[in-house]
């Protein structure tokens, strides 16, 4: 069975920002973008974030992620106890909705980064074409992550509108803020073009 010839055996690279095509050049004629045939340094670089995103995921659960007050009787809660407090109320929808955005989905990019940069540092050959849609699902669910802040900014918003109530964002929501950014630029840095070094050897 005949394999594909790859970019670097031809001595050909792609512009990750034109998508230009070109012979090996340090530079895209069409936009001077620096070409690499892989980004340096990206396993390190991936790794510290999602290792920082991970730590930071402890104060997000940990810590208060909103103080709401009515009638003059004050309390913080933390995500699962808002989850919790919406579901009792009620509030099936949203309870569900905060709970997949704020821990099924940052777990889930979790194993799928660390699953990633594992099989990539050992050059893998294992199912090649499941991790790289692996890696587009896991870049275009990224975003939908910060829904539990939106929620928690919108809450906070409406209340205000209540005379008798009030509600504020805590750290919490600060720290789970950067767990999204944190896991979206390890994802970005992370290269997909590695997936398929271990078919290259």
């Amino acid at each position: 069975m005949n394999r594909p010839l790859y970019a670097r055996q031809m001595n050909v690279v792609g512009c990750p920002t034109c998508g230009l095509v070109c012979r090996s050049l340090p530079r895209c004629p069409r936009c001077s973008t620096r070409l690499h045939y892989r980004l340096p340094n990206t396993l390190a670089r991936s790794w510290a974030l999602l290792i920082a995103a991970i730590l930071f995921y402890i104060p997000a659960n940990l810590l208060p992620v909103m103080y709401t007050s009515l009638f003059g009787h004050g309390s913080e809660s933390t995500i699962m106890a808002g989850v919790i407090d919406f579901w009792r109320g009620g509030s099936y929808g949203i309870a569900m909705l905060i709970f997949v955005a704020s821990v099924v989905i940052p777990c889930m990019k979790f194993l799928t980064l660390g699953l990633l940069l594992i099989a990539s540092h050992r050059q893998s050959t294992w199912a090649m074409r499941e991790r790289a849609k692996l890696y587009r699902l896991t870049e275009g669910i990224g975003y939908w992550s910060m829904l539990d802040v939106v929620v928690v900014a919108v809450v906070a918003a409406l209340v205000q509108f209540q005379a008798l109530s009030e509600a504020e964002p805590r750290s919490g929501i600060l720290f789970f803020g950067l767990v999204v950014i944190l896991t979206m630029l390890s994802a970005m840095a992370y290269d997909p073009r590695l997936i398929w070094e271990g078919d290259n050897n």
